[in-house]
């Protein structure tokens, strides 16, 4: 996913400490009507250069769910190339949903799709919703979640179809019976058509077939059958679960391509999403395993005879460790680029360091590109990074930690 607008990488990090070539602040968040903590959510750029994204707090912030570090259910903004903010919409909790951390996609006719985790009317569970916006910012709530069967709390962002259905997963609902059935199910794959008709295509146990997606989008071949992967469930030593590699049909029957902890990788909890190549092959990176003496984690490529291929792993310092939301993006040549939570600067983060931008080549090759201090999400398009860090930026705001931060890198 990269060479081309729109393709992305996950969260990263935000104050440099490696040289770079060039590094602009595009925007500030504030924490008032603006937004503020742009967390796991990608940006995507449009065909004029226009950088669009959420923010997970800030908007209304005489709105708030429970327990929530800042105040304000967040907005969808839009930044011209002069670094301009444009509000959307902003979310105001039960009526229209709470907290988009997922990425959100934009249809030929310039309507932008997302997903909030929280909110909603679908029931007392504020379970989150499907929404839409039109380019003048009306929104439509197409979906909202019970929590019950249908799902609940849909973190990741969506996938359309040619005739604009569109498809995600659902962390929580579905089989209420299964193991899962004390925590409100396993999670689910999903379809809402164009007039908001939810369809659940697949309900996970919990058991050998996975359990609970949750921030990596699905991704579509062409006929449309969808991957993605569960955090937990599959086989592994402590009985939750290492996590899975599954695909869907469009009649809603899952394969599982493959169980982590199954072989030799020793890897776990894939909580990002997949990438697929031409080819057909996968690519994601699993929050642990890898270097036994580190268990760091590792990227991999499942091939589509369904055999694993572990390409680098984390061994923590300089080059980085736990790739948490680390959805890769891939280049015209195959060289991939990702992220990692921590590692890097020892300096920062209690030691463990905050993170790094690495690069891998077809071979499994680690060249670490940028040290970083603080985590944020990354865009690549036009041969720059484009990012948001969670916080940092204006430190005079959000308890003082800064509200997040939009930026542009010239690798």
């Amino acid at each position: 996913m990269l060479a081309m607008v729109g393709w992305l990488l996950p969260p990263v990090s935000t104050a440099l400490s490696a040289p770079i070539k060039h590094f602009k602040v595009i925007y500030k968040f504030t924490g008032g009507k603006d937004g503020a903590f742009p967390a796991a959510a990608n940006l995507f750029q449009d065909a004029a250069g226009n950088l669009y994204g959420t923010t997970v707090f800030g908007g209304d912030v005489k709105c708030s769910e429970p327990y929530a570090p800042l105040p304000g259910c967040g907005v969808v903004f839009k930044l011209d190339a002069a670094g301009k903010e444009t509000i959307l919409h902003t979310f105001e909790g039960v009526s229209d949903g709470a907290e988009p951390y997922g990425s959100i996609i934009q249809d030929a006719e310039g309507n932008v799709y997302g997903t909030t985790d929280w909110g909603g009317s679908g029931s007392a569970c504020s379970c989150g919703v499907v929404f839409k916006l039109t380019p003048k910012g009306k929104e439509t709530t197409l979906y909202n979640f019970t929590g019950q069967a249908d799902g609940g709390l849909p973190v990741a962002g969506l996938v359309m179809d040619e005739r604009g259905n569109l498809y995600g997963t659902t962390s929580l609902g579905g089989d209420l019976n299964g193991v899962c059935g004390t925590y409100s199910g396993c999670g689910t794959v999903f379809k809402v058509d164009s007039n908001g008709k939810e369809t659940v295509l697949y309900a996970f146990t919990g058991g050998a077939d996975g359990n609970s997606p949750e921030y990596g989008p699905l991704v579509r071949d062409s006929a449309g059958n969808l991957y993605g992967t569960t955090s937990t469930g599959g086989n592994c030593v402590g009985g939750e679960g290492c996590g899975i590699v599954f695909k869907v049909s469009t009649e809603g029957t899952e394969t599982v391509l493959y169980r982590f902890h199954d072989g030799t990788d020793n890897a776990a909890y894939p909580n990002a999403g997949l990438i697929r190549d031409r080819g057909g092959n996968l690519y994601s990176t699993t929050q642990e395993g890898g270097d036994p003496t580190c268990d760091c984690g590792l990227v991999f490529k499942l091939k589509r005879d369904g055999k694993e291929k572990v390409l680098h792993n984390f061994t923590g310092g300089p080059s980085g460790s736990d790739p948490y939301y680390g959805q890769l993006t891939q280049d015209a040549v195959g060289n991939l680029y990702g992220t990692t939570l921590t590692g890097g600067d020892s300096s920062c983060g209690g030691a463990s360091g905050c993170g790094v931008v690495y690069k891998l080549t077809a071979l499994g090759k680690e060249k670490v590109l940028y040290t970083f201090t603080g985590y944020s999400t990354s865009l690549w398009a036009a041969g720059n990074l484009y990012g948001t860090a969670a916080r940092g930026g204006n430190l005079s705001a959000c308890d003082g930690n800064g509200c997040g931060l939009v930026y542009e890198v010239s690798p």
